[in-house]
């Protein structure tokens, strides 16, 4: 009701040894992209080990191409109402940082200030643009590293979860690929999310390459297939992201529905696939409002010559 009941800190730190027990155990951690907070209070009800907040979902949702156009305060702000609802903890696409290192320090703090777990920053130029687009351009290893360091700097909390994003799959193949992540977690990186890569093979050489979880982007219509939570597995991923898949699914039925509207005059022919009354009251709690109103909001005045106490 109202926030989460566990603490941002408490958050970081059940991350933390989710990552560490996957890491054991084989395993592998799912994070689906939340395109608003009611959205994440789903994936929380499905039994997810986290929330992914989308760069690229942000962007949309503002009616924008993922091109660099939203700020910090932007992506702060809405990764915070999303973090606020749920007990998983979140992670947020960071972009570039924002800026220069002292940016990027700030965006950490941004970040940790409205109640996220983890965050990655990339390597890409200002502005960037979709890691699943051509025409993508990186920054030289030195200035990437700088963000990295600049990141790990502005830590308050330990437990912030550090993830670098290297691009550079595009432009450099895969060999350049391992060596910067290798670059990237000398930095300070804890984790590695090398976007776009081809397939299995290519995953499990950039895993066996390096001592730091491996994370994967599984969105649709890019460069990489659509890899079950098995073939990531065997591959060495640790992390697997689904970052606008919700909202295209909303988006889909939306439009559909608007159509169905449009040519019938009436909502009645798509009711039967819409959440219910009862789906949406239960998903916000509207049962814990009432019981929490009852028992200290409702005023009852004293009866008749009785105490006031």
């Amino acid at each position: 009701m109202l926030h989460a009941h566990t603490s941002a800190a408490e958050r970081r730190r059940l991350l933390r040894e989710a990552l560490n027990e996957a890491r054991r155990m084989d395993d592998v951690l799912q994070f689906p992209g939340a395109f608003n907070p009611l959205s994440a209070r789903l994936v929380e009800k499905h039994g997810f080990a986290g929330v992914y907040v989308s760069g690229a979902v942000l962007s949309a949702d503002l009616g924008l191409p993922d091109i660099g156009l939203t700020t910090a305060t932007e992506v702060a702000g809405r990764a915070g109402q999303i973090a606020r609802v749920t007990n998983l903890p979140a992670i947020v696409d960071a972009d570039t940082g924002f800026g220069e290192p002292m940016n990027v320090a700030r965006t950490i703090q941004l970040l940790e200030d409205a109640g996220i777990a983890g965050a990655h920053i990339e390597d890409q130029v200002n502005p960037k643009r979709c890691g699943h687009l051509d025409g993508k351009a990186v920054v030289d290893v030195h200035t990437a590293a700088q963000r990295i360091r600049a990141a790990a700097a502005a830590r308050r909390d330990e437990n912030f979860l550090l993830i670098a994003r290297t691009d550079v799959r595009a432009i450099g193949g895969l060999d350049a690929t391992i060596d910067r992540a290798r670059a990237l977690v000398a930095a300070g990186a804890e984790a590695i999310f090398p976007e776009a890569l081809r397939d299995l093979d290519e995953f499990a050489a950039v895993a066996g390459a390096l001592d730091v979880p491996v994370l994967a982007n599984m969105t649709e219509f890019g460069k990489s297939d659509l890899f079950t939570l098995e073939q990531l597995r065997g591959a060495g991923v640790r992390m697997v992201i689904y970052p606008v898949t919700l909202l295209r699914l909303a988006m889909g039925a939306a439009d559909a529905g608007l159509a169905r509207i449009a040519a019938d005059g009436s909502q009645a022919g798509v009711v039967d696939r819409m959440q219910t009354r009862a789906e949406l009251y239960d998903l916000l709690d509207y049962a814990g409002y009432n019981v929490f109103d009852d028992a200290i909001y409702t005023y009852r005045p004293p009866t008749q010559g009785g105490s006031d106490e």
